[in-house]
Order: structure tokens, then C-alpha cells, then sequence
């Protein structure tokens, strides 16, 4: 983990422990992925969020919240007084996105329904003869939602190539194992039969996002997918692969501290 993923990794538990509360295990394995799409991906004015030929992008697992905003605020749509404003009384950010938000599209957190809305954007600027890109962020856990796989087939059918789907796969949901609880596998293979060229990665890897991201799309005539394996917490030792700590409250000071250290020490 390079000095960049350490010093998101620290803002985001800043603002974590600032507000009391939080999302910090689903936020923590989306660092990387965010990175790569805000440092060298995505097409956006931060100056100008709703500029016509920007790329779109759609955190549809809402609740890793606190690595979007981190970028926001890196990238300048936000600023530090209103990134710490989360989950604050008439503060701009809640618990979830909203379309409120400069550089936000789309409010989402009731899953299942960021995969819909991204294939409807990518219809309406192919229909307008645009070619800026539709890129959406998927938790493992919301693949168990029918309506996930209802816009896949949609997709699929249309060959939406300017439409990628990022599938955060970090192995947990809020109440534990994803595959004990949604039985994904063959995962890889279910998203193929839909009609969209996959590609899978080490989503914590910042080489391999790049080629795979780079390299879009898979296939100029299907929607394309991403699988980044991930792990949840990651970067925190005693909360990585730990479902109590999808979302917590009331953090004390000694948890606080024992997060920052961890972070700046990790080298795995």
C-alpha cells in the first residue's frame, strides 16, 4: 500500500471518527478503485460537475460512501468543511449520496438500483450520439438483488460497450460470508451469460486497475464488467474481513488512534 492509498485510507477514518459514525469497512476496499478511476480514468470538471461530456459515475453500493467523498474532496467538488459536515445536522453529506452533491449523479444506497440507472444514462448519450462513459460501482452483496441481473440483461441486450460495471467483491455483507448468503459462483460466468465481457483483478492493485480500465471496453460490441477482489476493512488489521465492522458508532479515541496507526504502518 503506496503513500496515496495510506493518506485516503487516514481521511477517511478522520472523517469517520469526526461524525461518530459510519460505513468504514465498505469504504476502506474502495479506495483503490476510486483512486484509479478519479486519477486517471474518469473525464470530469470539478469546476463545472454537470459539463455534457463528462463521464458519469454511479456508487450504486451507497453505503462505502466515505471513499467517494474523500475523492470529492481530493479532486475539489467539495471542500474540507463541507467533507466533514458528514452525517451532520443540516450538513451536505449523509450517510448515503445524494444527487445534491456536486460530482454526484445519482442518489443511491437503497441497492440494487445503481446498475438500472447507469444503463439508462448510457442509452440517453448513445441515443444523443455522446460518447462519454458510464462507469458504476457495485457491492458484492447487492449482486444478490434481482434487479441488479434485470439490468444486466437490459445491457447485455443493447451492447452498451460505453457501460462498465465495477463489481466490488470483498466477499462480506452486513451480516456475513456473501457467498453463504447470496451463492454467487460462478460469479464471472453469470455476468458472461448476460452478454458482458469480464475481466477480474486484484482490486487493491493499482497496475492491474489501471490495464483493466485502460483497456476499456473488453469488447466494442458488449457492456463491460470489472470483478476487483477486494477485502473489506482493508488496511485495518482487526477490522479487515470482520463483519462488525461493516458500520460503526461511537468510535472511541484509542479505536481512532489504533486505526491511524495501522494505516501508517501497513505494508502488506
Amino acid at each position: 500500500m503506496d503513500q496515496r492509498s495510506k493518506l485516503l485510507r487516514k481521511r477517511i477514518a478522520e472523517v469517520l471518527h469526526h461524525a461518530g459514525r459510519g460505513h468504514i469497512g465498505p469504504s476502506m476496499s474502495l479506495v483503490e478503485i476510486l483512486r484509479v478511476l478519479y486519477d486517471s480514468v474518469l473525464k470530469y470538471n470539478p469546476q463545472c460537475p454537470d459539463q455534457g461530456d463528462r463521464d458519469r459515475f454511479i456508487l450504486s453500493k451507497g453505503h462505502g460512501c466515505l471513499a467517494l467523498y474523500v475523492m470529492l474532496e481530493d479532486k475539489g467538488f467539495i471542500t474540507e468543511k463541507e467533507l466533514f459536515s458528514f452525517c451532520c445536522f443540516e450538513g451536505l453529506l449523509g450517510g448515503h449520496p445524494a444527487a445534491k452533491i456536486p460530482g454526484v449523479e445519482f442518489a443511491t444506497g437503497s441497492l440494487g438500483h445503481g446498475l438500472s440507472f447507469a444503463v439508462g444514462v448510457a442509452s440517453a448519450l448513445r441515443i444523443n450520439g455522446s460518447d462519454s462513459r458510464v462507469f458504476t460501482v457495485l457491492g458484492d452483496g447487492e449482486c444478490g438483488e434481482g434487479s441488479v441481473w434485470e439490468a444486466a440483461m437490459s445491457a447485455g441486450k443493447q451492447k452498451l460497450s460505453s457501460l462498465t460495471a465495477i463489481v466490488d467483491y470483498n466477499k462480506l455483507q452486513s451480516y456475513g460470508c456473501t457467498e453463504m448468503i447470496s451463492g454467487l459462483e460462478p460469479f464471472a460466468d453469470k455476468w458472461k451469460s448476460f452478454g458482458f465481457a469480464v475481466k477480474e483483478v486484484d482490486g487493491h492493485n493499482v497496475k492491474e486497475l489501471e490495464e483493466a480500465f485502460f483497456s476499456l471496453p473488453f469488447d466494442q460490441s458488449k457492456p463491460s464488467v470489472v470483478i476487483c477482489h477486494t477485502v473489506k476493512g482493508k488496511g485495518i488489521p482487526f477490522a479487515e474481513g470482520n463483519p462488525s465492522w461493516h458500520h460503526k458508532t461511537r468510535m472511541s479515541a484509542e479505536e481512532y488512534e489504533s486505526m491511524i496507526k495501522c494505516i501508517e504502518d501497513y505494508d502488506a
